[in-house]
């Protein structure tokens, strides 16, 4: 079964007492004649469909925006009069009859804030008419931290809906957990990307400094060109907005870090580029490609020239370097290939890397590309490399051209 089967598995576990009580209140209803499957198929379809109408806003975090869009599902779900949900400190949401009784909840919740015990209570109100006369209150905890509580209201003391009210406010926690994850995630991947930004090479920049001021008597023009394509490389690869970028910005700062190597290496560096038009908008994750290529200049053309690389007995070391780039429109994906015929890798030693026990310093671009694309677009995704020592490295992106949550910014 795949995550998200057990994802469906799980909420269906935790809501089926809800909707069991969803049926107990709507079962004296008339079936209507468009009605499909038994009564306890059509209450716990549309409990799974309310609870999913609920969780998107709850995965933004408890806040009284994300409280104020999940109260009505919430309550919708349980069937009862009021529905209340607070943080630690303050009520974020009311929602439903008696609206006074707001006022006096963190009163109520306090113990249980500090206790993290579910507790019922009976509601204490002057006004005759108020229908809400008994309460059960849950705690809604993540990680054994209780960050609020959800609290349900009816007319009378109810097992059925203290039991109800706990499965929901599990399913709840649930929730806001995955919303603890998200947050978890936008952390590592920002930590990722600050990794990347710390491994451009000093050497790098003094180098690409000084192929720049090697120009600046014999070719002005060559240097002011230079310095403008470090400028934008730069201001790129440090940029503080957005996760992603499209494929047409990513081979543009690649395209300003080839030109700054190859005022270095001169002839000793070969590109080729052959781009699709139509995957140039293809937006994925921030600073992805870009270290692929500096990985293939890194082990192809360095390592060629400084020192000399040789074939083998007899023959030449090699002095200079291919590299070819291939963006191609792949029907419903976008195929980057990267190629170099630089020194290669024993496949061992790439396996090893892949898996985070290649060192600190170790193939750390290989490394985070891969777990970013697995992160961003699933384990069917990652980094597919080919190679072998002395035979080069061949290393191949697929990039869904549409993913939910994916754009270029």
């Amino acid at each position: 079964m795949t995550g998200a089967g057990y994802a469906a598995l799980a909420v269906l576990v935790l809501l089926l007492p809800a909707a069991g009580f969803l049926l107990g209140r709507r079962a004296a209803r008339t079936a209507r004649p468009s009605d499909i499957g038994t009564p306890v198929e059509h209450a716990t379809f549309e409990t799974l469909h309310t609870a999913s109408l609920a969780a998107p806003p709850l995965r933004a975090g408890l806040t009284e925006e994300s409280a104020r869009k999940a109260a009505r599902r919430l309550r919708s779900l349980l069937g009862t009069d009021a529905l209340c949900l607070t943080d630690r400190d303050r009520v974020l949401v009311w929602d439903g009859e008696g609206e006074h009784h707001g006022r006096r909840v963190m009163e109520r919740v306090r113990g249980l804030l500090d206790s993290a015990r579910g507790t019922a209570f009976t509601s204490e109100c002057d006004d005759i008419d108020c229908p809400l006369r008994w309460a059960v209150a849950v705690p809604l905890t993540v990680d054994h931290r209780v960050l609020g509580t959800l609290v349900a209201y009816a007319p009378r003391e109810s097992a059925v809906l203290a039991r109800a009210a706990g499965e929901v406010a599990r399913w709840v926690c649930v929730q806001l957990e995955l919303a603890e994850l998200d947050r978890s995630r936008t952390r590592l991947i920002e930590a990722e990307i600050r990794a990347l930004r710390a491994q451009i090479s000093p050497h790098f920049i003094f180098n690409s400094l000084a192929a720049i001021a090697s120009f600046v008597r014999t070719d002005p023009q060559k240097a002011r060109e230079l310095l403008l394509e470090f400028a934008d490389f730069t201001r790129y690869s440090f940029r503080s907005n957005g996760d992603f970028t499209t494929l047409a910005d990513e081979l543009h700062s690649i395209d300003q870090y080839l030109a700054l190597v190859r005022a270095r290496f001169g002839e000793r560096l070969s590109v080729t580029l052959q781009v699709a038009p139509e995957v140039l908008p293809v937006a994925l994750p921030f600073l992805c490609l870009q270290p692929l290529v500096e990985n293939a200049v890194k082990h192809g053309l360095e390592g060629a020239v400084t020192p000399p690389r040789t074939a083998g007995p007899g023959r030449p070391a090699r002095t200079s370097t291919r590299i070819t780039i291939r963006a191609l429109d792949a029907g419903s994906e976008a195929e980057v290939v990267i190629e170099d015929d630089g020194a290669g890798m024993d496949p061992e030693r790439l396996r090893h890397i892949l898996r985070g026990e290649g060192g600190r310093s170790a193939g750390i671009g290989l490394l985070n590309v891969d777990e970013r694309l697995r992160q961003v677009y699933g384990d069917d995704y990652g980094l597919v490399i080919e190679t072998g020592i002395g035979a080069g490295m061949k290393i191949t992106v697929r990039l869904p051209k549409y993913r939910a949550g994916v754009h270029g910014s």
